[in-house]
Formats: C-alpha cells, structure tokens, sequence
C-alpha cells in the first residue's frame, strides 16, 4: 500500500513519514533533486521514505514510475511548481482528488478575483489587458490608484506591484514587461490593512478554520514576507465569522476537499482576499501548524490523498506552544557563505531553531521577495505575540553571510 508524493515543500517531509506510517501506508518521494530535502531526509531513520530520483518535470517519466508502483492508493502534490501535473495525474490513475479544473482555476488570481467579485466577496474585479497600453487603461478607469499589478500564476511575493499613482504605474508596468512571468500580468485594487493566512482544511465542501497566522511584511512599495505567528488570537465571534466567509470563499471556487492556505487582508471593511493556495501552507506553516495544535496536520493531508475524511474535521486537538519564525536574509545579493550566531540561539527563550534552505554556494540575487531568505529562525511561547518577540530576538543574533558574486567590486557582499 503506497502513496506517493511528486515532490514536496521544504519542510514537513518527517511528519508525512509518520503520518504514513500511522496509517499503513508506504511512502514514496519522486524528487530531481533529494539534497533539496537534505534536513529533512538527514533527520529520518534509515529506511523511513523510499527516494526515487527522476526528473520530475519528464510527465512521461514520472507517469511510468507511478505505472509500476506496487499498490498506489494516493498521490499528493503540495507544492504549486507540480501541482498541476500532479492533479492531472491523480486523474488518469483513478485515484482520490480535486477536480484539475478546480486546481486549475485557483493558479489563475484574476481569475479567481474575477469569480469572487461575482459571487459578491470581494468589492474588487481583476483588470487585464492585451497590452501594457490598454491595460493602463483599464486601470486608471476601473482598477483605480493605488492598485496592484502582479503575475496570475506568481507564487512567493514574486512579480508583485504596488502602483499608488500614475508614475509608479508606468515604472510598475514598464518592469513587468522586462520579467518572465509564470502566467499573465493583471490588476486589482489595493486593499490595504493587516495580511493574514488562513490555515483550513475542507471536506465534502465544508471548511474548517484549523487558525490563522500573522503575516508581517516589509515596508511599501515591497511585499517581501519576513514575519509569521499562529494562531492569531481573534475573539470568537469574529474567528466564527471567518471561518463562515472562509466557507462561502472555498465554496465559490470549488473547493471541496483538502488544504488551503488563504491569504487575506483584514481592511477597514471586513476581509478581502490576497490569493487561495489549494495546499498546506510553506516555510514552516505545517510545522507549526503541527505544534500548535498538539497533533500531526500531515495525517489528514495522507487521509485526504486515499479519499478518506480526515480525522481533523471532527475532532478537538489538545493543542500546543504558539509558534512564530523570521525569514532570514542577507543583507545583500552573493553567493551564500553560512549563518554567524547559531551559538547564541541556546542562551535564548523560545527554544530557538535556525531551519537551513540555502546551502553553501548557493547564490542568492533577489532580496525583494521570498527567493532571497537562506533560512528560518522559529521559536515558541504561550501565545503567538510572545512567540514573534522570541523569533525576532532570536532572528537578531544571526547573520546571514555572503560573499559578492564574480567580478562585483570588493566590499559588496554581506
């Protein structure tokens, strides 16, 4: 009995291990690449995961390897580079899934913008256009300043675009049209207030909100995510009350079955959302998601994949510390030398931990959206506003090191 996995996020590889083994279930990692989970498989006992390695973005490849897996009951596809192909692929072998269109559907924004403003929950449609001229148009007569411009198919705060007036409109658009963009370029209103990620699970087409976390950003005009805490202690009635419009938001979309990680910004007006990500949530989300609810996330994740109701939907886990954890970057572009400090996160509160994602030579260019952090600073307390005063006291003692890339003039790297 064997489900197997199409790559995977980062971190939370270990709990789907166990959450495997808890229930009977083989687990098989297809990967291009195993050093990319290098914490995670160093951390696991022998024998714990089978690692096949192909290249992953071969659709043949990968579909002759699920051909003669023994015994395929499930296939789980949590990261969005796959998730498509995944999709697609839990099809054609008949096993438990989401729709691919609906899949589909939620890797397009302004197509998910376009259908939630028709549905009545969001007070902003996308704007698009079949030329940066025309879509400037569309922007200044419906759109309206401040907007924000970014990719239908982005992912991590990459190819993202405040305009708050005409000049950084046409800075904003004259950029975009130097990127490679994963999808198309669109518009939509600026909704300004707090950025939150809902953290749920769905089944049968019914939402459970399992928390929130906190999404603390760098200063405009950027939207580099640097801050996380969960759970965000919302009064009940107001956490009732997400939840419900989580519902009719996931209901809108058809979204009937499994996680999702739903950005959303908390205005003056009520909730407006920023994007719906059908998976478990990235960096260090399952892990605390784990922690703070006191139970392993990643069995409902494997009950969903083998199309059984997840556990988590009717019960009431013992719960745990509240989690914060600080991206960490370099204070400029170079190729990744190592973290200074890691001595010092000892002698701290919070049991402080320094999660690796870049390795030794890796290089790091970009600083302004989430390709630029080498690692993740975590730590704990009794609630998620002391665990962030823990993570950023911890994430202040270490230094991310880089040396300048080749020919950069001395004194450059960080």
């Amino acid at each position: 009995m064997t489900v197997v996995c199409l790559e995977s996020l980062t971190f939370g590889l270990g709990h789907l291990v166990r959450a495997a083994d808890a229930l009977d279930e083989r687990l098989v990692l297809l990967t291009r690449d195993p050093a990319y989970y290098g914490y995670e498989l160093e951390r696991l006992p022998p024998g714990a995961l089978e690692v096949v390695e192909l290249d992953t973005f071969d659709v043949a490849a990968v579909t002759a390897e699920l051909a003669r897996t023994p015994e395929l009951h499930g296939l789980i596809g949590s990261t969005d580079t796959w998730m498509l192909v995944s999709a697609e692929l839990t099809a054609a072998f008949g096993l438990p899934g989401l729709d691919p269109q609906v899949l589909r559907l939620t890797r397009d924004k302004a197509r998910v913008r376009s259908l939630l403003h028709g549905a009545g929950l969001t007070r902003g449609d996308a704007t698009e256009g079949a030329d940066p001229a025309q879509l400037r148009k569309g922007v200044l007569a419906d759109t309206g300043l401040p907007a924000i411009l970014k990719d239908t198919a982005g992912t991590g705060s990459r190819n993202v675009w405040l305009a708050r007036d005409e000049a950084e409109l046409d800075a904003a658009l004259a950029e975009a049209g130097q990127r490679e963009l994963m999808g198309r370029l669109f518009a939509e209103p600026f909704f300004p207030g707090p950025v939150y990620s809902a953290e749920t699970l769905t089944w049968a087409g019914r939402t459970r909100l399992l928390g929130v976390s906190s999404r603390l950003m760098s200063p405009e005009p950027l939207f580099r995510e640097e801050i996380t805490a969960f759970p965000v202690a919302f009064p009940e009635p107001q956490r009732a009350e997400l939840e419900r419009w989580l519902d009719r938001v996931l209901a809108a979309v058809g979204y009937t079955d499994r996680f999702a990680h739903v950005e959303f910004v908390l205005t003056a007006d009520g909730p407006e959302v920023v994007e719906i990500n059908p998976r478990i949530g990235g960096a260090l989300v399952g892990e605390g998601l784990c922690r703070a609810l006191g139970v392993n996330v990643y069995e409902a994740m494997v009950e969903a994949a083998l199309g059984r109701r997840p556990r988590l939907m009717d019960t009431m886990p013992p719960g745990g510390p509240a989690v914060a954890f600080v991206l960490g970057y370099p204070q400029r572009p170079g190729v990744f030398e190592g973290v200074a400090g890691l001595e010092r996160l000892a002698d701290l509160p919070g049991a402080p931990v320094w999660y690796p994602i870049k390795r030794a030579g890796d290089p790091i260019e970009h600083l302004d959206d989430s390709r630029g952090y080498a690692g993740i600073v975590y730590a704990e307390a009794e609630t998620a506003e002391l665990a962030t005063h823990r993570a950023v006291a911890a994430a202040n003692t270490v230094r991310v090191l880089t040396r300048p890339f080749p020919g950069t003039p001395r004194g450059a790297g960080g």
